[in-house]
């Protein structure tokens, strides 16, 4: 079991990291006594039942550690705080993590706005135009939203989103990530997250003999692969690849760039090795 103590030298960072993991430990939980997947680096909550007060607290708590960036322009965020937190019981309590588009037509439409507020959707949400996933996620705190097809994206209503980590994500990996990373800006992890991602890019992505783009294929497509989540798939490898890209093009890249791309590829790889994910 995860273990949060009070520490009140934590940075904001910290906190952050530590509400997310909070927050997918206990819905991950409740997803899979459903029978769905959560997420895969997620710690069990404990052995008795998810409780109401469990899901209101620990929702309220995440929210006010992201009240001030993801909410920040909401008009009134404590009522919305409260409003998505009874649409949260009421899923738990409804049915709603076993048929969530059945569990979202049967919202007030004040309701359904509070779940499109707090998703940040531009338009109003019609159910019969989700996905399962899309539905799904719309009932879960944003860092607590899962992947359930294995595609590499997260869809929350009708938008697709990458992140990294996601909940495919092995724990180990998660922990390396979470090292390396410590400190960095929203920017600079933004930058490594879309890197990480490459992979999954280019393996739908294809030019022709000339090297000039010809055909991509996306999400919901047949032929659409994920080679993230496939046997025998290396973070290692990963790292390595960008290490050996950066040296490939020392002569081009910028001496600080390059200072700090394989500064991070570097210690992301060691981390990776220190915490024995491939």
């Amino acid at each position: 079991m995860r273990v949060e103590t009070e520490n009140p030298f934590l940075t904001q960072r910290s906190q952050v990291l530590q509400q997310d993991h909070q927050v997918q430990d206990l819905f991950s939980q409740i997803l899979e006594s459903v029978g769905r997947q959560g997420y895969a680096s997620a710690e069990p909550v404990g052995e008795e039942p998810i409780t109401s007060d469990q899901i209101t607290e620990s929702w309220g708590t995440w929210f006010d550690v992201h009240r001030s960036g993801q909410y920040s322009s909401a008009d009134q965020p404590d009522s919305l705080r409260q409003a998505y937190g009874e649409v949260l019981v009421g899923a738990y309590s409804d049915g709603g993590y076993v048929d969530p588009k059945t569990f979202l037509k049967g919202l007030s439409k004040e309701q359904l706005k509070t779940v499109q507020e707090v998703n940040a959707l531009a338009d109003p949400i019609n159910v019969d135009n989700l996905t399962e996933e899309g539905a799904l996620n719309l009932l879960l705190p944003r860092a607590a939203q899962v992947d359930i097809n294995r595609d590499g994206f997260t869809q929350s209503g009708r938008g697709y989103g990458f992140r990294f980590p996601d909940s495919t994500t092995p724990a180990d990996v998660v922990q390396a990530w979470e090292e390396t990373t410590a400190g960095m800006s929203w920017g600079e992890r933004a930058m490594h997250e879309l890197q990480m991602k490459m992979p999954l890019i280019s393996a739908n992505f294809f030019v022709d003999a000339n090297g000039a783009y010809s055909h991509h294929y996306e999400p919901g497509d047949p032929e659409f692969t994920n080679p993230m989540t496939k046997p025998g798939y290396s973070y290692q490898e990963v790292a390595q690849g960008w290490l050996d890209h950066y040296e490939y093009l020392k002569n081009e890249t910028p001496p600080e760039q390059y200072a700090q791309q394989t500064d991070f590829w570097s210690r992301f790889k060691s981390a990776l090795i220190e915490q024995g994910a491939e």
